[in-house]
């Protein structure tokens, strides 16, 4: 073959597809996003957060729009709802922790927060050994457990926020980026990881020791407000599996507490870099809490929507569209604007969404595979939506074979660039990048890998389920408008999970029509394929993907 005709035959392998889709693809127009967006960022929405009329009036809207596209129900059911039982708790703690009778002093909600998710008035933990883990990690891939045969069971447990940071061999001042990704963060450095190992581990308490740099926020952001109301799942059990306390503690606090058993924190952290490190008892440490919580009920919605698949073999296998529907609410003791609105967070996404809905309705024939729309609640409450659906999934997970994610999308005009948080993960990225360059585009790494961005949108639940899954950020580099870039920094800075999320009239939606036409090539090759997305060789969900193929 010539070098001409390969040429030829390469660039036809990328426009096959964008010509089958091309129907769908001019559906996508600034126009509709920025109507879509506006509606959904209205003051009479009053900012989206589940449980309130904002939800219903949100939910009955989605499904309408579902409705009028032509899709069919989402929900095996005949609805386009699943329902998704939350619950609401404000708390009220009490701790005490001595060392050999000489008790530690603590200032709640300063230096030491904790809370329970279980679902009960009050949850107490009485005299519990205390035991330092090191990173409280148990990760296969890389031969590392931090727990060895010790047993924790019943024991309160002070781990390291973060993975460990292990130096390179060869070059002390960098980090080995064959242990724990490098400078890019794991899930087993992110704290919600490190509960549920407590919790499969039967610890009675489990406790981060907080440290700005490796966790990539300030202790303010755990500590929150103390009388504000805490989201989870109402689950059968009312989360009684779970480990009964979980919380943070200041690095000064635990040094301080390490050094009341005769222990040196730093010395310890550094011990916990080695995969030989042991579990350290603090001799004589004992841990007090009690926490008791006021509660509430409330019913939640994911909104779902389905294109059956045209091939009678493989319409029983879906590719999953999400975007989360909720925002903050209202704060009614604010002076003057007293609604979260958020037009990018994540009405951008949600308008994306039923954008996409529509695009697809417009192919003939539908695309092999099943492709569904989930719009899901409570992300600003901790993924919650995305959590139910993964844990009580609507089809298989096993036949579910990519999650493609939009959360605040590019609201500020076109890029040569699109961001792939996670990028490396599984092949999903590599595709992606393939269905970019044949429009001229580029990826861009996640400049901040170390924050764990990968772990937090609802991508995520999926991924820790063992689906692969896609998670796109904005682009930085702007065609032909400098001011963009200046315009995606000042939300983040003025903007975002504030009152001011709303729509403005520096907003070019030019950059999020050309994006999520990318997205709907991507999931257009993926329910086609011949075979299904992998992750990567040393992706912590791996393992976990493939047994669940078995």
């Amino acid at each position: 073959m010539t070098f001409l005709v390969l040429v030829l035959a390469l660039a036809g392998c990328s426009t096959a597809p964008q010509a089958k889709v091309a129907p769908g693809l001019d559906t996508i127009k600034a126009e509709a996003l920025m109507a879509d967006i506006k509606t959904l960022s209205a003051d009479e929405f009053e900012g989206r957060a589940p449980g309130t009329a904002g939800e219903e009036k949100t939910i009955a809207w989605l499904e309408k729009q579902f409705r009028e596209i032509g899709l069919q129900p989402g929900n095996p059911n005949g609805t386009y709802l699943q329902n998704v039982p939350l619950s609401g708790s404000i708390s009220t703690t009490r701790e005490s922790i001595t060392v050999n009778g000489k008790p530690v002093k603590m200032n709640p909600h300063k230096d030491f927060v904790v809370d329970s998710t279980r679902y009960t008035g009050k949850v107490e933990v009485k005299d519990s050994p205390i035991v330092f883990v090191g990173y409280g990690v148990v990760a296969p891939e890389y031969n590392w457990n931090d727990y060895k045969d010790f047993d924790v069971k019943g024991k309160t447990i002070i781990m390291l926020v973060n993975d460990p940071a292990i130096p390179d061999p060869a070059d002390p001042a960098k980090l080995d980026d064959k242990m724990f990704k490098g400078k890019a963060m794991t899930y087993y450095g992110r704290w919600t990881y490190k509960y549920e190992i407590a919790t499969e581990k039967g610890a009675a308490a489990a406790i981060i020791v907080h440290e700005t740099g490796p966790a990539g926020y300030p202790f303010a952001v755990v500590q929150g407000s103390p009388d504000e109301e805490k989201f989870g799942i109402q689950r059968p059990d009312n989360n009684m599996g779970r480990v009964p306390v979980e919380g943070w503690i200041t690095y000064e606090k635990a040094a301080e507490l390490m050094k009341a058993a005769g222990l040196d924190l730093a010395a310890l952290k550094k011990q916990a870099l080695n995969r030989d490190f042991k579990p350290v008892e603090l001799k004589g440490g004992k841990a007090s809490f009690t926490v008791e919580n006021k509660l509430r009920k409330i019913e939640s919605h994911n909104v779902v929507a389905k294109l059956q698949g045209s091939d009678p073999k493989l319409k029983d296998e879906y590719v999953i569209y999400t975007a989360h529907w909720d925002h903050l609410g209202r704060d009614n003791s604010l002076t003057g604007d007293q609604i979260f609105n958020g037009a990018r967070d994540n009405g951008s996404g949600t308008a994306g969404l039923l954008a996409m809905a529509r695009a697809w309705k417009k192919l003939d024939p539908a695309p092999k595979r099943s492709i569904l729309f989930l719009a899901v609640t409570a992300e600003e409450k901790g993924l919650l939506g995305s959590a139910y659906y993964a844990n009580n999934p609507l089809y298989p997970l096993n036949k579910t074979l990519a999650d493609i994610n939009m959360d605040e999308l590019n609201v500020f005009g076109k890029t040569k660039d699109l961001t792939i948080i996670g990028r490396g993960n599984s092949t999903l990225d590599d595709l992606a990048t393939e269905i970019l360059a044949a429009h001229g585009r580029v990826t861009r790494d996640d400049p901040e890998p170390q924050k764990g961005r990968f772990y937090r949108s609802d991508h995520f639940e999926f991924a820790k389920r063992g689906v692969p899954a896609f998670d796109p950020d904005a682009g930085i580099d702007f065609i032909d408008k400098p001011e963009g870039l200046k315009a995606l920094e000042a939300f983040d800075e003025a903007d975002y999970h504030k009152v001011s999320d709303e729509v403005k009239p520096n907003w070019d939606l030019s950059g999020e029509v050309e994006d999520l036409k990318i997205f709907m090539e991507l999931g257009f090759r993926v329910a086609q394929g011949e075979k299904f997305p992998e992750w990567k060789p040393g992706t912590e969900f791996k393992a976990r993907r493939e047994a669940m193929m078995k």
